[in-house]
């Protein structure tokens, strides 16, 4: 099985297996014993888990002790600075990278002129 971190795609190939409460990513170093890395971790759902005995984690971005926990490979989604830097070229197309900046005033007093 080929893990990777849920938050940034970074390759745990080297982790030994089953995953410490207090591990990290060694690239991002973001919890990894968390809700959105499990197998049973379900957005669509009320409680967001599928496995019905397992007790509700408010934060699922953050090191919990669940039982349950059984690291699943897909659980990185993407995005990240690609997706950033996607919608960043998208902006400077539709504005061509000329946003009009404000001018700024010579003097306190020039922005109270009647």
């Amino acid at each position: 099985m080929s893990l990777q971190c849920w938050k940034c795609g970074a390759s745990l190939a080297g982790m030994l297996l089953p995953l410490g409460r207090r591990e990290t990513c060694p690239s991002c170093r973001t919890d990894l014993h968390v809700c959105r890395m499990c197998r049973h971790f379900d957005a669509h759902r009320a409680g967001q888990c599928r496995e019905l005995a397992a007790e509700r984690v408010a934060d699922k971005t953050r090191a919990n002790d669940c039982g349950w926990f059984v690291p699943r490979p897909e659980a990185y989604k993407g995005g990240g600075a690609a997706m950033a830097q996607a919608s960043r070229s998208a902006l400077d197309a539709l504005f061509d990278g000329t946003a009009a900046k404000p001018a700024a005033p010579a003097s306190p007093d020039d922005l109270f002129k009647k």
